[in-house]
């Protein structure tokens, strides 16, 4: 079939909204929908994945599409791999389920930048709106997007059978013609069928994140009654976000809603003939350092677990909500559902010891450098740095009874005067430190780590780094920088491997309290590769990388203490984990054969 001329007469979208209710086939219609982000799950189990969708009872699998996850470098958009969306989307429809795609260039989700490109939100300060910068990005975008998801709709076949214009606009902006523009960019490009908006339940929301040509739905964790009240008597009743359970940050607790709870707003829902997207049904992980912030008076990371409480764990688990949504489900279809897939095998518990290999002072120092020498230190977007660590140093006078004072860093800094620790650094915190001994000539290295971008707000889209300057007693710059950073998918070990491996276990000296934070490995051998969970007592804050991999982080303040590792990464026989901890290295690795998300807390989203 012709693609191209989706918008005649004769292509009609599998699902329309009308008289306050949706058809399919001439009939009424219910979407019971339940989000898994591909980009969240190892590909090697999306089959697995939305095959348990399936079975909680759900028809349809609601994905939004990560912009970058898939440009990460400006102009070399890639749709391969783990970035296959294609194959995600046919595998769905294999499976059995539609597909609800979220493809705007804004998704939120607690994911870095909002999903926007961190080389685009450093050059362009009017994100979402009709910017002709902005536009022109997403326009380049959609051009290479939109063809790849155009034969997949159920108008040609494909599972599709809806695509949402931008997520939650009312509550971040109020630029009608930037609205317009991304629905027509939609519908030139040969989308068809039904077009969704989604928004709070709050009139200035629907009205500022609502356009014409398209249905406004709605995202809530409690709220029937009032999103009843809010929509037009024409349009379908729909949920697109229904908060089953919730995100964490660092710092808190691991946030829980109870099965009781969810279903009760979800059987509320259907009972008033709603249709329903589960946010999450499979949270997945955070692999890397993908994750987002929030910023409410002070920065708020969001952790490397995306389990968000779902009634599939984020290893797969099947717990009371996926029963009770199983329960609600079922009576929405024809025949039996499918079973429930057997649980996925895991690994014994074991543990091993962690192996100093390089303290953080001698990590920082072997990086490469990037860009030229500057008077100023450059953010992260101006080396080039998509995210993750980058090391500042220059040569400085150092007065007697001095301090060193960051003026606005993002997002956490450890400060070397030559080879002396003297202290860490946090945005929102702490940005002084008090400069030990004489007067001198020194070397001043800082480490700087971007703790996650901004997702949701007016801050989405802020950049990282050492954003104006390092003054010396809070008066005069220091001028003369140089930066080194970890290369993007680099291992901080790779350089260090083979000294390690020559030192015996016997011969590794006990560490000092300068060298208590740096790089360390382990290795562990497995029979089988199946999945598991590493935790890492006693260590304080790190990176951890599986065979190459980086999984994501660990951090003392919790909630989370168990690191998922998917059978894919795994392999028979030996395995390398690589930890690079920034404050204070634990002695050993452990497996575990079940997670450990922390203390709980009941919390609904509002």
């Amino acid at each position: 079939m012709n693609h191209a001329s989706s918008s005649s007469p004769d292509i009609a979208p599998a699902i329309t909204s009308r008289q306050g209710q949706l058809f399919r086939d001439g009939r009424p219609y219910r979407i019971l929908a339940g989000a898994l982000h591909y980009f969240r799950v190892h590909p090697a189990q999306w089959e697995d994945r939305l095959r348990r969708l399936a079975a909680m009872g759900a028809n349809t699998v609601d994905t939004y599409v990560a912009w970058n996850f898939h440009e990460r470098t400006e102009g070399e958009p890639r749709f391969d791999g783990w970035r296959d969306l294609e194959a995600f989307i046919r595998l769905a429809g294999e499976v059995g389920l539609d597909v609800y795609l979220r493809p705007s260039p804004y998704i939120c989700a607690e994911w870095s930048n909002g999903g926007l490109p961190f080389w685009l939100t450093g050059r362009v300060s009017a994100l979402r709106t009709s910017d002709p910068a902005y536009l022109a990005a997403v326009d380049r975008w959609y051009d290479a997007l939109i063809p790849c998801i155009v034969p997949l709709q159920a108008a040609f076949g494909g599972p599709i059978v809806a695509v949402q214009i931008e997520n939650e606009y009312g509550s971040y902006g109020s630029d009608r013609a930037y609205l317009e523009h991304q629905r027509d960019a939609l519908l030139t490009r040969g989308i068809v069928e039904l077009l969704t908006t989604a928004d709070g339940i709050t009139p200035d929301m629907v009205a500022h994140g609502s356009v014409a040509g398209a249905l406004p739905t709605f995202t809530f964790g409690t709220g029937v009654s009032t999103a009843q009240e809010l929509r037009l008597q024409e349009d379908a009743l729909m949920c697109s976000e229904l908060w089953g359970g919730w995100f964490d940050h660092w710092g808190e607790q691991h946030h829980v809603r109870s099965a009781q709870s969810m279903i009760g707003t979800v059987e509320e829902l259907l009972a008033a003939g709603g249709s329903v997207s589960v946010y999450m049904a499979h949270g997945g992980t955070n692999f890397g350092l993908w994750n987002g912030a929030n910023h409410d008076g002070a920065l708020q990371p969001t952790i490397t677990s995306y389990d968000s409480d779902a009634p599939i764990g984020e290893g797969g688990a099947l717990n009371a909500k996926f029963e009770a949504l199983r329960a609600a489900f079922a009576p929405f279809h024809d025949g039996e559902l499918p079973e429930r897939p057997a649980p996925a095998p895991m690994q014994t518990a074991q543990a091993a010891p962690l192996r100093p290999v390089a303290s953080l002072r001698a990590f920082a120092g072997s990086l490469p450098v990037v860009g030229e020498s500057t008077p100023l230190p450059q953010t992260f977007e101006q080396l080039g740095v998509e995210d993750g660590i980058v090391v500042y140093q220059a040569h400085i006078d150092v007065p007697a009874d001095a301090t060193v004072d960051i003026d606005t860093l993002h997002d956490r800094a450890t400060v070397f005067i030559d080879d002396e620790r003297i202290g860490t650094l946090e945005r929102d915190r702490r940005l002084s430190l008090a400069l030990p001994g004489a007067a001198r000539r020194a070397t001043l290295t800082i480490v700087v780590e971007s703790l996650g971008r901004i997702n949701y707000g007016p801050r989405t889209g802020e950049g990282k780094g050492i954003m104006h300057g390092v003054r010396i007693n809070g008066r005069r710059y220091v001028h003369g920088w140089t930066h080194r950073a970890l290369p993007r998918d680099g291992v901080p070990s790779a350089g260090a491997r083979e000294a390690a491996d020559a030192v015996a276990p016997a011969e590794v000296p006990a560490k000092s309290a300068a060298d208590d934070a740096g790089v360390a490995r382990a290795a562990i051998d497995v029979e089988t590769p199946a999945d598991a969970w590493l935790a890492f007592p006693g260590g304080a804050k790190g990176m951890v990388w599986l065979n190459g991999f980086l999984l994501g982080r660990y951090w003392k303040v919790g909630p989370q203490q168990t690191l998922y590792a998917p059978g894919p990464l795994w392999k028979a026989g030996a395995n390398e984990i690589v930890v690079l901890d920034t404050d204070e290295l634990g002695p050993t690795v452990e497996v575990r054969e079940s997670p450990d998300f922390g203390p709980t807390e009941e919390f609904v989203g509002s």
